[in-house]
């Protein structure tokens, strides 16, 4: 995959593990948003928003791993919050998975429920070589 990060001076620089933007050629790999369900028993993993973000993540690598891609090759990704008071706690745990300097792009949005009343869901975007 051919994968190149964007960034402009005539944009707020980010403020967060992601970058403005990323450019990118090869196959696409759309992934649905991920919840925090432990994938043997089907119950939900954790009751705070760290834990129930590495158990999103951790799903999201299983079906990377499934199409060919890695964490690597996510060029995009949307947060979706019950709180965003919790941002800072998604923010620690999503930060060891991208780092800063080859971070996709992301957007994190507060809404007002998510499946099975989780704190966190996790959508993203891979690119891999054709």
């Amino acid at each position: 995959m051919a994968r190149e990060i964007i960034c402009t001076d005539q944009a707020p620089a980010p403020v967060g593990p992601y970058n403005q933007a990323i450019a990118a050629t090869g196959k696409m790999v759309f992934v649905a948003g991920q919840i925090p369900l432990n994938p043997q028993t089907g119950e939900i993993v954790g009751t705070d928003v760290a834990t129930q973000t590495e158990q999103a993540i951790a799903n999201l690598k299983a079906i990377l791993e499934a199409a060919g891609a890695t964490l690597n090759d996510v060029v995009k990704t949307s947060v979706f919050l019950k709180d965003m008071n919790d941002f800072g706690a998604m923010n620690g745990v999503y930060a060891r998975y991208f780092a800063e300097d080859t971070a996709p792009a992301r957007a994190c949005v507060e809404v007002a429920r998510l499946p099975k009343d989780v704190l966190v869901e996790i959508e993203c975007i891979a690119v891999v070589a054709a």
